[in-house]
Formats: structure tokens, sequence, C-alpha cells
């Protein structure tokens, strides 16, 4: 995985199955990277976008090292994002096939623990085996997950490098932001639960945020490293595309984590529904 073109891999992956389906203008869903995927989209081919999902998306400018609503970068390399933040044992974990909840950092630990809100456990075991064996089709290693890591001195010691899955997410080569300059702006619903733990203004996978809990020792501050309002961040950007000519819907899920297609089916199919029958025949801009 090529992480400096930040999630255009993936990108041009859509635009080569759009292409090869033969379809006009598709209506794009995204769940959390892949929310930043079908930006990514969005920004490089517009016109054949009809809507855009976004489900508890990664900010538009990445997963960690940037700060306040307009995603300032904290230091010029991204340290802080990136494969650095990745969990060692969990890697591991993945690595050798670990279907027990014996270790907190086992999938199915960490599937239990952060996807899901507590309000929605149990999860159907049935279901639940499947997520667990979808993340152990994950490839680990410095080329895929999480990807290759570089020291530096700056807290917390390390920044992204140029391989692997969580450096595609790293703001030097991430930045969806100008989804707000696109002459053709399609409706976009953003559907989310208060209780998401992962893409949060308080996420327990930001080191930022990690270190301000005292769980990363050595935490320069608020001032030197604040957590990243990755909420915060997305709806700056909203609002951004809203007034520029553009439409978006927030639905937010009481009691729902970072799956909310997940953990109320019922809801989310509503919310898709009525986004997909509502948006005008022609996005903003196309005409």
């Amino acid at each position: 995985m090529d992480a400096t073109r930040g999630v255009r891999d993936w990108a041009d992956d859509l635009d080569a199955l759009v292409t090869a389906l033969g379809l006009d203008r598709v209506h794009l869903v995204g769940w959390s990277m892949g929310g930043g995927v079908v930006l990514q989209f969005l920004l490089d081919h517009a016109e054949r976008v009809a809507s855009v999902t976004l489900v508890a998306p990664v900010s538009p400018y990445g997963f960690g090292g940037t700060a306040g609503p307009d995603g300032q970068l904290v230091h010029p390399d991204g340290t802080g994002a990136g494969a650095g933040g990745a969990n060692p044992d969990f890697v591991a974990a993945l690595a050798a096939g670990d279907t027990t909840a014996d270790a907190p950092t086992s999938p199915r630990s960490i599937l239990r623990a952060f996807y899901v809100g507590p309000d929605s456990m149990p999860i159907d075991s049935g279901l639940e085996d499947v997520f667990v064996a979808s993340m152990l089709t994950t490839a680990t290693g410095e080329d895929n997950y999480p990807g290759d890591v570089v020291a530096v001195p700056a807290w917390p010691g390390a920044a992204p490098g140029g391989r692997g899955v969580l450096n595609t997410m790293a703001p030097p080569v991430f930045d969806v932001s100008a989804i707000t300059e696109l002459a053709v702006k399609p409706p976009v619903l953003w559907i989310r639960g208060d209780a998401d733990q992962i893409v949060s203004d308080a996420s327990a996978f930001d080191l930022a945020f990690l270190g301000s809990i005292g769980a990363v020792p050595g935490w320069p501050g608020a001032t030197g490293f604040p957590p990243q309002p990755m909420v915060a961040q997305t709806r700056a950007v909203l609002d951004r595309y809203a007034a520029t000519g553009g439409a978006y819907r927030e639905v937010v899920l009481p009691g729902v984590g970072h799956s909310p297609h997940v953990e109320r089916p019922r809801e989310f199919v509503v919310a898709l529904l009525e986004h997909l029958t509502a948006p005008p025949a022609e996005p903003a801009g196309l005409t």
C-alpha cells in the first residue's frame, strides 16, 4: 500500500469499478476510513456522484496529528498520526488469527469494546463470528496494516511512514476538506453514534487524547498537542459545504458506537432510504 497517495489507491479502484459497470452517477456509502475514500472519490469525480452517505467517517483532515476545527497540523510531518498509533499486541493478535476474547487486545475484544456501543451489546454470536473472521483477513506488516513508522524526537516519538493502511490517513497526505470548493456538490448524509469511541472529539485511538488522560506518558499539554476534535472538524467542513451551495443532514443515534449500520440497522436503513429518495434530481452545480 503506497501511503504517499493518501486513500487515492482505493478511490481509483472505486472509479475503475464504476467505469467497468458502465454507471453514470452513483450513490456512495462510506464507513469509517471508507468515508474518506468516498470523499476522495467525490473530489476527483464529483460529476459521477449522485449522493454521499458518511457513516462514522474519518475526519476530512485524517486521523491524528491535527488540532482545531480547521485541522491545523500539529507538526508538518504528521507526528502522532499513522501506523505509530497502532497497538502492537492487537496487530500480533490479527497476525496470529486469534478468535478468542482472552486478551483485551484480541480482535474479538476490540470489536466488543470499541466498534459497538455498550447499549448494543451483546452482538448476535453468529454475526460476531462473521465480523471477527473478517477482521482476521487483515494483512499485517509494514506494507499493509498498520504500516511503517518513522522515529522522531517530538512527542509521541512516531511520525507516519510512506507505506501501509494507517499512514494513508495521516494528515500530510490526506485532506479532503476541499470538497467545499467543488462546483458540483451532491447531497450528503452524515450518520453517527453519540457513543463512538473511535471517531470522536475524545477518541480512544487518538494519541493526543490518550496523552491527556495519562495513558501515553510525556504529553506536552493542550497547547503543545491538543486532542483532535474529529467530529467538530467534520461538522466544520460540512457547514462550509452547505454554505457554498451544497446540503447535508446529520443523524445522531443515541447510545450507538462506531457501527450504526450494525448496531441500529433499522434506523440506519430508514435514514439511508430517506436520503436516497429525497435528494434533488441533480446535485448542486451539475446543470
